[in-house]
């Protein structure tokens, strides 16, 4: 594992300075087919590190947001999930809110994580039992234990919507468009929460929810499940991410709900 994040920090590292250096006006936006925004950007970056990683460890497989997948990483013992720009929309708006997020998976776990915003220098860090960092400093999630006035990364409208069966508290609402950066804010201990109600791509959460709970906060689907990575169809149902103390309180009210398939 050790040997593995050396490799997805250096990466993570070199993949930012590009992924800068291709922010000019030149820069090319296209739409897929779910309506979502692909830049010239994402595909340069995913192509850098398809090259820096895939030549490192052949052996591994692959799931990148800007890749095709291919069916045989689903046999492999070690699996790269990478999401070349997380936050293109904070990207191509000029914010500084997106990160390069990385994983190595194994036996459905995150074990080897980096989460790396270049336009705030800030380098997030994780290995399954090894602790979490920023900067090479240990972080934690917040002490929190009350959902009244906590700082909560999500979409203020989605909590006030009428089919709760709890209606929430007062709460603090903020918006970070990478939902890996949301994860390792609350990692930090910056934010209290995240919650993410819709399906998520294996690539969004990986590394998010190592970084995540080798700090100390949970990181669960919205009914309190395991995430499970490496799937056939590599999609999460959900996000509950929070300070250890909290997480209950918001799985309380998260768990009865039934989303659609």
């Amino acid at each position: 594992m050790t040997a593995d994040l050396e490799l997805l920090t250096e990466a993570a590292r070199e993949a930012g300075a590009l992924a800068l250096k291709q922010r000019t006006p030149g820069l090319t936006i296209e739409k897929k087919p779910d309506g979502s925004p692909v830049t010239s950007a994402d595909l340069a970056v995913d192509a850098f590190l398809t090259e820096a990683l895939r030549s490192a460890r052949p052996d591994y497989g692959w799931l990148s947001e800007e890749t095709a997948d291919n069916p045989d990483r689903l046999n492999a013992e070690r699996v790269f999930m990478v999401d070349p720009i997380d936050g293109t929309r904070a990207y191509i708006r000029g914010k500084p809110w997106f990160v390069v997020s990385l994983a190595v998976v194994e036996h459905h776990r995150p074990v080897a994580a980096a989460i790396f915003a270049p336009a705030l220098d800030e380098l997030y860090l994780a290995t399954c039992g090894g602790g979490a960092t920023l900067n090479a400093q240990p972080i934690r999630a917040s002490a929190r234990d009350q959902l009244e006035d906590a700082s909560m990364l999500g979409d203020a409208k989605m909590f006030g919507h009428p089919a709760w069966t709890q209606p929430w508290p007062r709460m603090r609402f903020h918006d970070r468009n990478a939902i890996a950066y949301r994860m390792a804010l609350v990692a930090a201990g910056v934010f209290d929460a995240a919650v993410a109600m819709s399906p998520k791509h294996e690539w969004d959460l990986a590394a998010g929810v190592l970084i995540a709970e080798e700090a100390g906060a949970a990181a669960r689907d919205h009914k309190g499940r395991p995430l499970v990575f490496n799937t056939p169809r590599a999609l999460c149902p959900s996000l509950v991410c929070a300070a250890p103390a909290l997480a209950p309180l918001i799985l309380a009210r998260t768990g009865p709900i039934d989303l659609p398939e």
